[in-house]
């Protein structure tokens, strides 16, 4: 008994913190509380408590994000009714499979993605149906399975180049359509159980108290610096998560399968030294240019537009690496303004040839032809 007590009173230190993460950056509860808790409790008993407790906190993210749902509904409405019949075969699968594998499975699924989210992985995405519907699926099996889908659904809003009030209306949105449905789902497959109602007592007071405490202690804090370094906790509890269930299936012994978690630390660490000494947000040699991430930038479609044409993006030093950071920002200003922009004036040894100077004025009839 006296485990079990000290087991929910480290359950509730994890959901304080994930709860401050979520309110500071808007996402984050159930990526930071799942890995951990997963180490004390399985999907089964976890999941449950989980989900009814981002019920609540996605709706009210939804409210306070009511802005930009007008603008982005449509481009999130292929996800939504994709989720619908992931859902329900990620359900049937928690229900139905053996506890240690499906915590396997949620450990070896959200390693990569939470990666592939910390190296800023962005290529740009355009066709909302033909990649929303299977992509909707994919993360109802997820989140069902899971409690997770706020890597993924981060990867593609900001691969869509959705600015910050269309990025948080749409990620609230899904989450609000996800939690709702899956609750219900959960329910009619008699999931909820006596040990699951005994976590979700430890996670309400942590909710009430953290989020607000994130919110404000947060907000004078560089946001991407901050959700990086979450990431990288994230990381590094996921490696030693995924270890350790290695040795409970028996697919490795100590101290091999720990090979897995330095493999994560080595990785993350790697790519949190680019972060810091490449692309950090607000760094003293860098120039300053439009934020990297849609999440940051002012909400301005201008500003996306005004960085382009300045030919300057923060983070991104001169070689093929920046070539091709700007050929994806004039696609994608192009595909958000409807033309390409041109820089205003030439400079350097690009202004003194013909093809740098622009186009051609045409000549001038009538009397003021001949004047200089």
């Amino acid at each position: 008994m006296a485990s079990f007590d000290t087991n929910l009173v480290i359950l509730a230190a994890i959901a304080l913190f994930a709860s401050a993460v979520n309110g500071a950056i808007g996402y984050g509860f159930s990526s930071l509380t799942v890995p951990l808790a997963l180490i004390f409790y399985t999907n089964r008993i976890l999941n449950p408590a989980v989900v009814i407790i981002e019920v609540f906190i996605n709706w009210y993210v939804l409210l306070m994000n009511l802005g930009g749902v007008r603008s982005v509904w449509t481009r999130v409405l292929p996800v939504v009714i994709g989720l619908l019949p992931g859902i329900a075969v990620g359900s049937l699968m928690l229900a139905s499979l053996y506890p240690g594998w499906v915590k396997f499975a949620t450990y070896v699924v959200i390693l990569p993605l939470i990666l592939v989210q910390a190296a800023g992985w962005r290529r740009p995405l355009r066709s909302s149906w033909l990649i929303g519907l299977p992509f909707g699926t994919a993360l109802g099996v997820l989140y069902s399975v899971t409690t997770i889908s706020g890597p993924p659904l981060a990867i593609l809003f900001n691969n869509q180049g959705l600015v910050k009030a269309e990025f948080r209306a749409g990620l609230a949105l899904v989450r609000v359509a996800e939690s709702t449905v899956t609750a219900i789902v959960y329910y009619q497959l008699g999931l909820f159980m006596a040990e699951s109602n005994s976590l979700l007592l430890a996670f309400v007071p942590s909710v009430l108290v953290g989020i607000p405490i994130g919110a404000f202690l947060f907000r004078r804090v560089d946001a991407e610096t901050f959700r990086r370094i979450c990431m990288s906790f994230d990381a590094w509890v996921v490696g030693f998560g995924l270890s350790r269930t290695l040795m409970e299936l028996d697919l490795a012994q100590s101290p091999w399968a720990y090979g897995v978690m330095i493999a994560t630390i080595l990785i993350d660490s790697w790519l949190l030294y680019r972060f810091f000494t490449i692309v950090r947000p607000g760094r003293s040699d860098a120039p300053p240019l439009a934020p990297r991430d849609p999440l940051l930038a002012n909400g301005d479609r201008h500003d996306v537009h005004q960085a382009v044409t300045d030919g300057a993006w923060r983070g991104v030093a001169d070689g093929p690496a920046a070539a091709e950071t700007r050929n994806f920002a004039i696609g994608l200003s192009a595909t958000l303004l409807g033309y390409y922009p041109m820089p205003a004036r030439p400079s350097g040894s690009a202004a003194a040839s013909p093809e740098a100077q622009g186009p051609i004025t045409p000549r001038r009839e009538g009397p003021d032809a001949d004047r200089s």
